[in-house]
Formats: structure tokens, sequence, C-alpha cells
């Protein structure tokens, strides 16, 4: 929980977070804790992200006039049938919100249902979202046509994306690969099965770039924008063996095409949203050749996933501007109401 409070919180209780505002841990769901923690902070709104939803705290904030905002929610099939067999305790906590954005429109109808008031919905918004969605991707040029970018891959994981490269590259002998290890620490692993292909390589640990060879090993930390920026075509890593996958934003920030093979459980919704709208492809380690030799020959329908990519992620992370002003004008209200 976030508090927009009037006065400062004292050094003791929090630090001061990157963001510019105190931080401290919130109460415990504690009748008395809650009183306590109010009357020092002086809330003027609270602000609560995703699912935290505590009955004591809500009464209290309501009972003391303070309007409460839920920013990011989501809810489960399974949460809200739990919370439809307690209706005399979650329809106070919800039917006193005063804003509400949810992170999609099945946890709006769910909310609903359980008793949210249809005025306190906001604009969708995902917060994990908001920072890839600002993300200005650099222009397509001729040496990123070219380039695959298979990203934070695993160990079994190299050798599935090398061999596919080599297939693809008998019809394309200009397509290029950068191979960006989810651990770097595997670089020589990783290099020897490069090698082991006889395929001309550089590393980034030894001062190379991503133009300097066919093949590229980026085995470093902290780079990685900078090889979505250098790559028409992503490869999702974590999805040819069974770890769940890992984001499809960061590349889709980039306006890459995606690939990705069938271990997604991580972000499920969100590789079937991007399959569904022809922005990703799943594939399986034996048909990985072939859909990098298909897009290696049609860049416009590269071009065309990658915006796609690009265009539901701004659709999914949503608009922060709308929510900020109606916490900004309950912490108004709420000033001239202490005021009197």
């Amino acid at each position: 929980m976030a508090a927009l409070s009037d006065r400062e919180q004292p050094d003791r209780t929090g630090r001061r977070a990157g963001w510019g505002q105190r931080a401290s841990l919130a109460p415990l769901d504690v009748p008395a804790a809650i009183t306590r923690f109010l009357a020092q902070v002086r809330p003027l709104v609270s602000v609560t992200v995703e699912n935290e939803i505590w009955p004591n705290r809500a009464r209290i904030l309501d009972r003391q006039g303070i309007p409460r905002v839920i920013v990011g929610a989501r809810m489960s099939v399974r949460s809200a049938e739990r919370w439809a067999k307690m209706p005399a305790l979650i329809g106070p906590v919800l039917g006193g919100i005063s804003v509400l954005s949810a992170q999609d429109g099945a946890t709006e109808e769910r909310l609903l249902r359980l008793g949210l008031p249809e005025a306190a919905l906001t604009g969708k918004l995902n917060l994990k979202l908001l920072a890839p969605a600002r993300i200005v991707a650099r222009p397509s040029g001729p040496l990123r046509d070219v380039t695959i970018l298979a990203a934070s891959t695993h160990e079994g994981e190299e050798a599935v994306v090398l061999d596919a490269y080599l297939s693809a590259r008998v019809a394309h002998p200009d397509l290029r690969l950068i191979l960006a290890p989810r651990h770097p620490e595997r670089g020589n692993e990783v290099a020897a099965l490069i090698a082991a292909r006889g395929l001309s390589f550089a590393r980034r640990t030894q001062g190379a770039g991503p133009g300097d060879h066919p093949v590229f090993l980026a085995d470093t930390l902290g780079e990685m924008a900078r090889w979505y920026d250098a790559a028409a075509v992503c490869v999702t890593g974590g999805s040819f063996t069974d770890r769940g996958g890992h984001t499809p934003w960061e590349p889709a920030a980039h306006l890459c095409a995606t690939l990705h093979g069938p271990h997604v459980a991580n972000f499920a919704d969100d590789y079937g949203a991007l399959d569904q709208a022809e922005a990703s492809l799943a594939v399986s380690a034996e048909t990985l050749g072939a859909a990098l030799d298909a897009l290696a020959g049609d860049r416009a329908r590269v071009a065309r996933m990658g915006e796609a990519a690009h265009a539901l992620l701004h659709h999914r992370a949503g608009n922060p501007d709308p929510l900020l002003a109606r916490i900004a004008d309950l912490a108004l209200q709420r000033t001239c109401t202490s005021a009197r």
C-alpha cells in the first residue's frame, strides 16, 4: 500500500524510494496496527497495487474517509470463485473503492460481479508493461533485417538455435545470428557449440560487436536492449526447454518478430495474445529452422509482426495519465475537506 500523505513520514519508519517518496512496510491487517499507522502517516489517498485485499484496512480507511485506489488489479477465476463464497466480506471491500484500474477485461468483469461499483473503473493498466512500452525502438536497417537474436537461452537451447540457423542459412547465406545466453558464465560452453559447427563467430567479452562475424556470442550482462535493437527476429529462450519461457514484451518493445517454443507457462496468456495477433509464432525445435527460413524470405511479414507486437504491448500497458489525474483529484478533494 502506498499513501499520498499531507506530511513527511519520520526517517525511522522507512527510507526514501528511488522515485522520491518515502517507503515503509504496510501494517498488518489488524485494527490497532492500521489505526496507529494512519495516525502517523495521515494519508490523503490509499493506493494499493494489484491483488492486496485486506478487509480491516478497507473498513478503517472508509470510516476515516480516505479514498481507496487499486492499480493494476488482477483476479483469477479461482480467486473470484473463492471470494464469491464470502459476499459479506468481499462486498464492502470492493464497494468502497473509489478508483480501480484492472490489468484485463476478465478481471473487470469478475470484480464487478463481486461488488465493485462500475463508476470506480478507469482504463486498464499493467504496471509491469509500462517500462517496455516507453522504449523507443531504433529504426530498422539492412544489417538488422538479416539478423536473428536468440535471447536468454538456456542449456540445451543453443544447439537447437544453431542447427535451425544453419538450416535457414542454406537459402539465405547472408543471415546473421546473435546468441545471448541467459547466464553469460556459460560463454565458453556456448562458444564450443558454435565452433563445433564450423561457424565463424565473435564474442562480446573479447570486445567484438554484432556486425563483425556471421555469429555473435553476446556473453555479457546488461546489454540486451542493444541486441534487441540489432535484430529483426527474436527467438525467446526458456521456451524450448521446460523453463516456462521469458517475457515476449521486451522484443515487442523493440519491434521484433518473435518465435517461441512450446514451454511458455510463465507467460501463457501473453504469448497466446501475441500468437492470435500474428505478432509471434509458436514453433518446435524441429520446425524452428523452417520458420526462420520463411521469415528470412519475407521481410514484409517480419515488419508486420514487429509492428503488431509493438501495438499490442502499448494496448496492454495502458495509459497511466487518466488514473494519475483521478488520484490527484481525490487527493485535492481530501485536502479541501480536511481544511474545513
